[in-house]
């Protein structure tokens, strides 16, 4: 896979910017340039020099470009102009986000909120330090809130409010973290199992912890192939399983089929000797409400669950979501007595405006609101689906997914603009409740504009996706 380095405004801030790692001055003394003041000329500024150049080179930093930070002048109190500076900084910044907004497909972030009534809050430090059930002696929290949108996950996962624990995570990695690091505890010579698609974090925890880690084949959707995982599992069958479930993958938005885990583990006579955690991150919240989609729920023999609060739900800040079963965390917990309060989470102190966040978005959409944006992703996932093919451009949609992966866009600073994740030959795009169909005509207008101008010698030829997404999803000249 092709990796992508940080983007940022070139010679902007008074100072040096970095450029693929290297320092070069730009001190800029004169008012910032006017032409940069346009949004085409924004989004090139971001793509910084040697845009075409998208390897990541290990061993050094490598940075598109930076703000750098300079320290103020004697006279700078008087004359105001470092204010003026960072204002004009922070307003070209500003225009930069708007217009990469508007170009913004690849990754399963719903960009459609507004939390204007939460702005009287962000003058105050909240922090949730430890226990989100035990007040610590720091005032300043919002641990009302957060137990508030932890009862209502419980609910949506079917588990009592005094058989439940758990906390808002600083992101989706930190819940799986969390999950695995419960599972670990719980069954401590415990193997982790888990398939080639799942989240790399997943990968992360078993590197952290020290633990054994099998990969599991997948089947062409992105799926666990449950076939091998019960050959790997009896390969190690005097050992617990701990299982990363996946409720929808990264790349493909493939959903483990968990009854069919939970019936490979049994008939392998591994009962009462697994722990299953679901990462949920992105369709752990929206499955629910999917029709005749298989349920997530703590009646089934899972033990724990985490979803991603910036991804459908809309939290403008990177947060999560843990749910775990209450007698599996006294493992982890320990006092600490300087906060008046104990702690079983991963990071210790947790943003205390996150919850804040979910809690205003659950109680204006509730249930019903998120069913409506769930099947309207869903029908703009197929529009989507349904319009590549029609244009001749190989797809995939899972069906219980709003994922869409076709055929990966020969420019990269196509991929770049539209802001896509690639993998190999593929791409997906994620459709979001800020994603409406003038949006998705808009990308595949210009894609199919783009594209014909990329194979127009003749000679070069769109790549065959069948490996990826199936011979029947794959229109390449030899599947057409």
């Amino acid at each position: 896979m092709v990796g992508s380095v940080g983007n940022g405004l070139a010679d902007l801030a008074n100072g040096a910017v970095r450029v693929n790692g290297v320092g070069k001055a730009a001190a800029l003394a004169e008012p910032l340039p006017m032409e940069l003041e346009q949004p085409e000329a924004v989004a090139a500024a971001m793509a910084g020099e040697g845009a075409g150049k998208r390897e990541i080179v290990m061993g050094r930093n490598v940075h598109t470009s930076c703000f750098a930070v300079k320290e103020p002048d004697a006279d700078d109190e008087e004359t105001g102009e470092r204010e003026a500076t960072m204002a004009s900084v922070l307003a070209l910044y500003r225009r930069s986000l708007v217009e990469r907004t508007k170009h913004h497909l690849g990754y399963p972030y719903n960009l459609d909120f507004d939390y204007g009534a939460l702005a009287q809050l962000q003058h105050f430090s909240i922090n949730n330090l430890g226990d989100p059930f035990i007040e610590s002696n720091y005032g300043v929290h919002s641990r009302q809130f957060e137990v508030g949108v932890l009862d209502w996950f419980a609910r949506l996962w079917e588990l009592e409010k005094d058989e439940y624990w758990g906390y808002i995570t600083n992101c989706g990695t930190e819940g799986n973290l969390h999950g695995i690091l419960v599972g670990r505890e719980v069954f401590p010579d415990g193997i982790l199992y888990a398939s080639r698609e799942s989240h790399y974090s997943v990968f992360k925890a078993a590197r952290m912890y020290r633990m054994e880690c099998v990969k599991i084949d997948t089947l062409m959707s992105g799926e666990i192939d449950c076939a091998d995982f019960q050959r790997k599992i009896l390969q190690n069958r005097d050992k617990p399983a701990i299982i990363n479930v996946n409720i929808g993958t990264t790349v493909k938005g493939a959903v483990d089929d968990l009854d069919l885990v939970i019936k490979t583990l049994e008939e392998s006579g591994f009962k009462d000797r697994f722990y299953i955690h679901c990462d949920g991150a992105l369709f752990g919240l929206m499955i629910p409400f999917v029709k005749k989609a298989p349920k997530v729920s703590f009646k089934k023999p899972i033990g724990s669950v985490s979803v991603s609060g910036h991804k459908f739900v809309g939290c403008p800040m990177p947060c999560g979501i843990q749910i775990t079963r209450l007698e599996h965390i006294n493992a982890l917990s320990s006092n600490v007595e300087y906060l008046a309060s104990r702690d079983a989470t991963i990071m210790g102190s947790r943003n205390g405006h996150a919850p804040i966040f979910l809690w205003y978005t659950l109680n204006r959409k509730g249930y019903r609101g998120f069913q409506k944006e769930v099947q309207k992703c869903l029908r703009n996932a197929h529009y989507l689906k349904d319009r590549l093919k029609e244009s001749g451009i190989g797809a995939m949609l899972n069906e219980l997914s709003s994922t869409v992966v076709f055929e990966r866009p020969k420019d990269e600073e196509f991929v770049r603009r539209w802001q896509l994740a690639c993998e190999g030959n593929i791409a997906h795009v994620v459709v979001m409740p800020s994603v409406n169909i003038d949006k998705l005509d808009y990308f595949l207008n210009e894609l199919v504009e783009k594209r014909a101008t990329w194979y127009q010698d003749g000679i070069s030829r769109p790549p065959c996706i069948a490996k990826d997404v199936g011979v029947e999803n794959c229109l390449c000249g030899l599947h057409k």
